[in-house]
């Protein structure tokens, strides 16, 4: 028997996961993400700041020239002396539809998602992710994306500009936007002042469709997202940082590169400047069930690509965990058992350390129900859950 199907069947579906560090060359990290202080410049001071952890992820960051190989990539621990590891996509690519079900297996051949926590000291440069048909034709996939704002990681600190700007203002002009893209490389492009702020409020999130140009706030993120990372940056400076012309024209293709018309173009200036934004893609956690012992909240949902719940065991409590899909999970307070794994939110991580919150479950140990027991007498297990498109009790409508 292989290490990989020797390591499943002995975790009974559960795959423990190792942390998995993004360095971005832009921006500052936010310096929440429980890892330590001496190694937020691990990959090296030209690569930049650690500004997200990725989750579940079978994608291979988009981070120029000397992203490694394996960049954005999740491991597997095989070996919790030794700790050896391998790579998740290897698990993926040998148990197939056992790992991650015969729908998501028949559908798309391998796990389509992953999610992330991102933290970012600075809002991040008014943006959109490519939709599907647009990034097909630089070889890759396009990028909707949820929020949630998980309050155990922003506690201490909400960043220095924790509102969000998404989309267009519905009176702005096409004519307006193309002035902002033709003085890109000009003077300060002001963007944001076309665009509308809205305060983060801890506990909720937003469903951002692809093609929808948006400037995320300063607040650590919980982001489950199609498997893509793909980016076209509009805004030229953000809070007096100098976003390069590069990041206006990775994404397009080698004849467009020198085309505002066509990048312009990326943009779906319907979602973009839809009146009712808030209305529509704003949302409040929708409880799926309470009882003694825990209660579980959809987090992401209505949207035709990912979802999310929280889960909160309460002190002292055992629940049986039960959904219908495959999914990557995330403990972001408190420690106990998951299944027969020891689960615990980090207080602290060198880069190259082994935690014990995040995993991965099988859809057939999702059906079958993970026992959940939180150890604490006074604090609660709480966990994030993130799924595909293939969960039936996802609700399909706020």
């Amino acid at each position: 028997m292989s290490t990989i199907k020797e390591v499943f069947e002995a975790g009974k579906g559960i795959l423990q996961l190792t942390p998995t560090w993004v360095p971005r060359g832009f921006n500052e990290p936010g310096h929440r993400l429980r890892l330590h202080p001496d190694d937020y410049y691990a990959f090296g001071m030209d690569r930049g700041g650690i500004c997200e952890r990725w989750l579940g992820s079978i994608n291979r960051a988009l981070n120029g020239p000397k992203t490694g190989e394996t960049e954005g990539m999740s491991y597997v621990l095989v070996n919790k002396e030794t700790k050896e590891k391998v790579l998740f996509k290897d698990f993926i690519d040998e148990l197939g539809a056992d790992l991650i079900g015969d729908t998501l297996m028949e559908k798309y051949g391998t796990w389509p998602v992953f999610a992330k926590l991102y933290d970012y000291d600075k809002p991040l440069f008014h943006h959109l992710h490519l939709k599907e048909e647009m990034a097909n034709r630089i070889g890759m996939h396009g990028k909707p994306e949820s929020y949630y704002f998980p309050p155990q990681y922003n506690a201490p600190y909400l960043g220095r500009f924790p509102l969000t700007y998404f989309g267009f203002d519905p009176s702005t002009t096409k004519e307006e936007v193309m002035d902002c893209l033709r003085n890109y490389d000009v003077k300060d492009n002001r963007i944001t002042e076309l665009s509308r702020a809205y305060r983060i409020k801890l506990g909720t999130g937003w469903y951002t469709p692809a093609g929808v140009i948006h400037a995320p706030a300063s607040v650590v993120t919980f982001e489950p997202q199609w498997n893509s990372d793909v980016n076209t940056i509009m805004e030229n400076v953000t809070m007096g940082e100098v976003n390069p012309h590069n990041l206006l024209t990775d994404c397009a293709p080698e004849e467009e590169k020198d085309d505002l018309e066509a990048i312009f173009n990326q943009i779906d200036w319907e979602e973009s400047t839809r009146a009712d934004y808030k209305e529509t893609y704003f949302r409040e956690p929708t409880i799926k069930s309470s009882t003694n012992e825990a209660v579980e909240k959809w987090v992401a949902y209505a949207n035709d690509y990912v979802a999310a719940k929280e889960v909160t065991v309460l002190p002292g409590q055992t629940y049986t965990l039960t959904d219908q899909s495959a999914y990557g999970l995330v403990v972001t307070q408190g420690h106990g058992f998951f299944g027969d794994f020891e689960c615990e939110a980090p207080g602290l991580l060198h880069f190259d350390d082994i935690s014990g919150d995040e995993f991965f479950i099988s859809e057939k140990a999702a059906k079958a129900g993970i026992v959940v027991k939180n150890t604490s007498t006074y604090e609660p297990l709480v966990l994030l859950q993130n799924y595909a498109n293939n969960n039936p009790e996802v609700p399909a409508e706020k």
